[in-house]
């Protein structure tokens, strides 16, 4: 099912006008604080009526203002999980869980029992909200909302209250409502290593306006987007298997890139993997460098190189099929006559892809056998 959004709304100064589509997946709205991303979400939800828009849903007309047509929000079937879990406090989890179901068409008898175990929240169930934590509060928000059987799954910076330690926590939750629902999931970010775990497709949002859209690995590897996201935020995202648990606590990854070896990866052999990669963690050398060391060098070929108004550039490489960002100085591209076409080694510490940026990708993401791609050292 695809969501469909097209809408324009005014706040005093402020002007939102915005169209998107929506596919299955997580499409994240990216963008700064102010820009428009809950008043497109709330637009969807039924909570604000927009001065112009429409939108459909699997084919179904949630609003169309020249039709005069608004499905209020109770029929829309649509969940929303908000920053704060907002879990009724006098409840326990489990009542708080058949409350979503209250609101399903079907409410199959293996329903809850599967959402409970997808969540782990089996041990919550007769506790109160006052006696959870903020990654539980939010994991039984999440179960809630999914109970209700929705159409398409809205959330609103669903971990921006939470600290370091609890957003680790329900990643991987997200990560695998996102391969099991097969439903549009609508989310609003602006946290990058967020939008790169998760995210299967990108909507950046600035002012307003809809500033590019695609899928998010093409996106994030795209010079043209830089400014938008934040020249320290560019990188481009990396799909790997994990193939091996060395002793030294070090993870190989194959990759159509090659091979990368990672401080320890969480997973099972054969796992599927998105890594971000910082273009400002990416060295580049015309000769394959020897003597160093970094453990990380892959063969690739520059596709673009996109000058800045100031001393740095961005180079888009090409690598097994898999796009790269390297970011270096003007100096350096014009010392090492870099120019599209060239072939180059992109040099890159194991110890610089930090936990927050591996997350676990759709097994489908990955070519079907690795015995084709490159092995490199």
């Amino acid at each position: 099912m695809t969501l469909s959004v097209n809408l324009s709304h005014r706040f005093g100064d402020f002007a939102l006008d915005v169209a998107f589509e929506a596919p299955p997946g997580v499409t994240v709205l990216f963008g700064r604080s102010g820009s428009g991303k809950t008043t497109v979400v709330n637009a969807v939800a039924g909570l604000l009526r927009p001065d112009r828009g429409r939108i459909v849903a699997g084919g179904e007309v949630l609003l169309d203002t020249e039709t005069r047509t608004f499905l209020p929000p109770h029929r829309r079937r649509v969940g929303y999980v908000f920053q704060d879990a907002r879990l009724f406090p006098h409840l326990t989890v489990r009542q708080n869980l058949l409350y979503g179901r209250w609101f399903a068409r079907h409410r199959g008898p293996d329903s809850f029992a599967r959402v409970v175990d997808m969540l782990g929240i089996g041990p919550l169930l007769s506790r109160r909200p006052a006696a959870l934590s903020g990654g539980e509060k939010s994991r039984v928000a999440l179960g809630r909302a999914i109970l209700s059987e929705p159409r398409l799954l809205l959330m609103d910076e669903p971990l921006a209250a939470l600290d370091e330690a609890r957003k680790a926590e329900i990643l991987p939750y997200l990560e695998l409502l996102r391969d099991e629902l097969h439903l549009p999931i609508l989310y609003v970010s602006h946290s990058m290593p967020e939008v790169a775990r998760l995210a299967t497709t990108l909507v950046l949002i600035e002012a307003g306006r809809v500033a590019a859209a695609g899928p998010t690995a093409e996106l994030l590897a795209d010079p043209g987007a830089a400014p938008v996201l934040g020249l320290r935020e560019a990188g481009a995202i990396l799909t790997a298997r994990l193939a091996a648990q060395d002793e030294d606590g070090l993870s190989r990854l194959e990759s159509p890139a090659g091979t990368l070896w990672l401080p320890r990866v969480r997973g099972k052999i054969g796992d599927s993997f998105r890594l971000r990669i910082l273009a400002q963690d990416v060295m580049l050398a015309t000769a394959r460098p020897e003597g160093v060391s970094a453990l990380n060098i892959l063969s690739a070929t520059v596709r673009d190189i996109r000058l800045g108004d100031g001393p740095g550039a961005l180079v888009q490489l090409e690598a097994g099929g898999e796009v790269l960002l390297a970011r270096i100085t003007r100096r350096s591209a014009g010392a090492l006559g870099l120019h599209a076409g060239q072939k180059v080694h992109a040099v890159l510490k194991a110890v610089s892809v930090a936990q927050e940026n591996v997350g676990h990708g759709p097994p489908e993401a990955m070519p079907p056998s690795p015995a084709s791609w490159p092995r490199q050292g």
